[in-house]
């Protein structure tokens, strides 16, 4: 498989959790909305580098490589990429939170529902630009 298969099978992952992200706000499960968020940036980071030639790390947070490799991706303003690099860090910090919680942190009880509208808006918002990238 080439990097530009894969960067596409990684953006229809990401727009097919899109899609059902809306349903977690539905259910009042804000903190499984926050967290599946995280992952469609993941994919779309990941799709983006890898269709630049970039090999991803396995790891949640790439936007290090976006912002180095930047130059790859003249199509984003620098105000888009530097939007892009924020929504990834703050989402890869809430992601462990969001899904596993901590002693002192219960996440059904933590997250709100305007937490889960801004990551979906923030996911929707990545999605779009790596669509237009890699279209």
């Amino acid at each position: 498989m080439t990097n530009g298969n894969l960067a596409k099978s990684y953006l229809f992952k990401a727009e097919k959790r899109l899609k059902i992200l809306p349903r977690y706000l539905e259910e009042e499960d804000y903190s499984d909305a926050v967290w599946e968020a995280q992952e469609i940036v993941e994919l779309c980071l990941k799709a983006a580098l890898r269709f630049v030639g970039v090999e991803p790390p396995r790891y949640h947070d790439v936007s290090h490589l976006f912002l180095q490799h930047r130059d790859r991706f003249p199509g984003l303003t620098d105000a888009e990429v530097q939007r892009i690099v924020e929504i990834s860090k703050r989402l890869r910090k809430e992601r462990e939170l969001a899904f596993y919680g901590d002693i002192d942190f219960n996440p059904t009880e933590e997250y709100s529902e305007a937490d889960a509208r801004q990551a979906l808006e923030e996911a929707r918002f990545v999605l779009e630009k790596a669509k237009a990238f890699l279209s």
